[in-house]
């Protein structure tokens, strides 16, 4: 007994510190402003690492074929030192200044806040790029999150900013009314483009809550305030309501592409159809089957590639608290990911 009494009274220690190191923490961090969300756009040389890796692939084929006395690494390193002749200003300043960017999307679109970022930072440079290239991944998913997502990439094309979009593996459904916001559409061979349609599912537990007498007490101010919902009982006319909601909102995704893409044949490919790279290209969904690293070479030889990326700082305190709920919230978006979702998708 006087074994658990210490414990206890160590463990109570212990947590009294936890909780108090915690409190500064987050007094500290209020004091400082630190909830405010804070971030920074970081700047990659593209074509800079292109021609040192160019430079070092070709030091370490060079040395190899050299039959010198010196060892394999002091030849490489020789070879390393001697440096690649630099471009004149007067070089420099003639070639056109292409961007990179990049966006994984996942139910939510949640980089949507950083491609803001980065397409308000393209639209403010001076001069303004001769070219944006987005490396573009996503299954789709929220209709109002992709729709956002779609229209940062439309502001520049309203600013006469040309654009490819590059596929490498997916850009289905909300990822394709990303897509069709560049000027052209590059696809690899086996990309998933397409899925142009809309899917909406809710599960309900009427019958199991009332064979349980529970009873379910929904009242809403509207006829259509809740059409379908999880535990109510869902009536005819909130079904019907809901599919013309999901109607309206296919017919809204089809005249965002027809609007962007006149040429494509709607009809043909706007049953929720997927059609990958080469199928894609005789249907109009895309206009080159390549790759985005071929993409980027090719515009590496008369351009000068640069990427951005919004990085976005956050405060100890929040970071403490996203570590604490990362591992539910996680589980949690997988099981909606997989099965229900009370939101209507892309």
């Amino acid at each position: 007994m006087d074994f658990l009494a210490q414990y206890g009274l160590f463990f109570l220690q212990t947590m009294t510190v936890v909780v108090a190191v915690i409190l500064v923490i987050a007094v500290s961090s209020k004091m400082s402003g630190g909830d405010e969300a804070k971030g920074i756009i970081k700047v990659t040389d593209l074509s800079k690492k292109i021609a040192e890796q160019k430079k070092y692939v070709s030091a370490i084929v060079e040395t190899a074929l050299t039959n010198d006395q010196p060892s394999f690494l002091e030849r490489l390193k020789n070879r390393l030192k001697k440096k690649s002749p630099k471009k004149s200003t007067a070089e420099r300043a003639g070639q056109k200044l292409a961007v990179v960017l990049e966006f994984k999307g996942d139910m939510k679109a949640s980089q949507v806040n950083g491609l803001r970022e980065e397409v308000s930072a393209i639209l403010l440079m001076d001069p303004i790029p001769h070219l944006v290239v987005l490396k573009l991944t996503s299954p789709g998913g929220l209709v109002h999150t992709y729709g956002l997502a779609s229209s940062q990439l439309a502001r520049l094309r309203d600013a006469g900013v040309e654009s490819v979009a590059c596929v490498d593996t997916v850009a289905a459904s909300g990822g394709y009314m990303m897509a069709v916001c560049a000027d052209r559409i590059v696809a690899a061979p086996f990309a998933v483009l397409g899925s142009i349609g809309v899917v909406a599912q809710i599960p309900n537990i009427y019958r199991f809550l009332k064979n349980r007498d529970v009873d379910i007490e929904l009242h809403t101010a509207g006829a259509n305030k809740r059409t379908l919902t999880l535990l109510g009982e869902n009536t005819p006319e909130g079904r019907k309501k809901f599919k013309e909601d999901l109607e309206q909102t296919h017919d809204l995704f089809k005249a965002w592409i027809a609007e962007r893409r006149p040429d494509l044949d709607l009809e043909a490919v706007a049953d929720g159809s997927i059609f990958y790279g080469t199928d894609a290209l005789t249907k109009g969904l895309c206009d080159q089957i390549a790759t985005s690293d071929d993409v980027l070479m090719t515009l590496n030889e008369d351009h000068h590639l640069i990427a951005l990326k919004w990085h976005e700082k956050k405060s100890l305190a929040a970071r403490l608290s996203r570590d604490a709920s990362a591992a539910i919230t996680d589980q949690v978006d997988a099981y909606i990911n997989r099965s229900t979702q009370d939101y209507t998708r892309l």
